[in-house]
Formats: structure tokens, C-alpha cells, sequence
């Protein structure tokens, strides 16, 4: 059990607060860390005892090598285990089943918790490849959108040439029309002026022959009378 499963061990004792279980133990190490660093022993009846100890200096030897050297003065810390503990860790006192349920839970989520440890790199790299291939998608997008564009732009170039070409092609033909107009307007006339000459030559015609009918006539009363 290391320091964070057995904060979570003391949350239960906290009604579930991490936070107040991290709070009370780092307060618990510390002063005792910090009092037998001063060389002050601290006793937890039934718990254990945590002292100083001073070792002089002494000669000691390299397992490997065998050679012998001095080893100086030095302090290291001791824990001599309260009566309690050594009842419940050679059995003669039975630990509570809710601690013995408590502990199998505890040690039940310990290979969960590696084995979510080491699923969380595989995670982290599928991220990492589908944040890669996020770019290669948004370039084919834009690779995409620039090609719908350019088809835009060519069917719009297109019509407006069909559109130029058609236009360019009525106006020929109202030009052509209207050059044939004044044509159609001259033969009109001319076919209009036509007739009325036709008309009168007949009637002068008609004129001089009735002129020339009076003048015959003319003698032949002329010539009645004197008989």
C-alpha cells in the first residue's frame, strides 16, 4: 500500500474527504519526522515507538570486495512496534472483518488502477494520432471547398459567355432587321407610286381620247348646219 491508497483507505474515516484524510497524515509523518530528527522519541501506545539512534564510528566491509573501511559517526532512525501490533501481525488477536473486507476492496482496485495506468498511454497515443489526422482532414476539406469554387467560378464563366454570345447575336439581328426596314419601306413606296402613275396615264389617256372624239365630231355638226 503506498501513500495515495492509503489516503484513500483514511477517507472512509472522513466520511469520504481525501482532502481532510491527506490533510491528517501528512500532519502525522511530519511531526513525527520532525520530532525525532530533533532526537525526541515519539510513543504510540500499542502502535510502535519511533527514536534516534546514534551509531559511532566503526569499521566495516564491502560484501563484494571484502575490503574493510572506516564508517563514520552517524544517526538513523528506529521503530520498535507497539504490543498491539505484534498481536495482530502473528494472529493472536483477530483483525475486525469490516478491516479485512476494507483491505481485500483495497487490494481488489490496486490491479484495476495498473491496469488503468497502463491503458492510459495506449488512450493518450489513439488521441495524439486522431489529433494528427484531424489536419490532413480539414486540408482535404479545404482542398474540397477550393476545387467546389473553382467549378463555380467556371460553370459562372460560362454562362456569362453563353449569355454575351447570345446577346451579342439578338443585337446583329435587330441591326439586320433594322437595316432591312428601310428597304421593305422603299418598295413599299415605289410599289404605292406605281399604280398611281399607271392610273394616270389612263386617265390621260382617256383625255386625249375623248379630246380627239370632240374634234371629229366637231366638223361633221359644222357641216349640218350649212346643209
Amino acid at each position: 500500500m503506498n501513500k495515495a491508497e492509503l489516503i484513500e483507505k483514511l477517507a472512509d474515516k472522513f466520511d469520504g474527504n481525501k482532502a481532510e484524510a491527506a490533510r491528517a497524515l501528512n500532519a502525522i509523518t511530519e511531526t513525527v519526522t520532525y520530532t525525532v530528527a530533533g532526537g525526541e522519541k515519539v510513543s504510540i501506545t500499542g502502535f510502535g515507538v519511533f527514536e534516534k539512534i546514534a551509531r559511532p564510528a566503526r569499521m566495516v566491509r564491502n560484501p563484494r570486495t571484502g575490503e574493510r573501511k572506516r564508517a563514520k559517526a552517524t544517526a538513523v532512525p528506529r521503530f520498535r512496534a507497539g504490543t498491539d501490533l505484534k498481536a495482530f501481525v502473528s494472529g493472536e488477536k483477530k483483525v475486525p472483518r469490516a478491516a479485512k473486507a476494507a483491505a481485500k476492496s483495497t487490494a481488489a482496485k490496486a490491479p484495476a488502477k495498473a491496469a488503468a495506468t497502463k491503458a492510459a498511454p495506449a488512450k493518450t497515443a489513439a488521441k495524439k494520432t486522431a489529433t494528427k489526422a484531424a489536419p490532413a482532414k480539414t486540408a482535404a476539406k479545404k482542398t474540397a471547398t477550393k476545387a467546389a469554387s473553382t467549378r463555380t467560378a467556371a460553370k459562372k464563366t460560362t454562362a456569362k459567355a453563353t449569355t454575351t454570345k447570345a446577346a451579342s447575336t439578338r443585337t446583329a439581328a435587330k441591326k439586320a432587321t433594322t437595316k432591312a426596314a428601310p428597304a421593305k419601306t422603299t418598295a413599299r413606296k415605289t410599289a404605292t407610286k406605281a399604280p398611281a402613275a399607271k392610273a394616270t396615264a389612263r386617265t390621260a389617256a382617256k383625255k386625249t381620247t375623248a379630246t380627239k372624239t370632240a374634234a371629229k365630231k366637231a366638223p361633221a355638226k359644222r357641216t349640218a348646219r350649212k346643209a
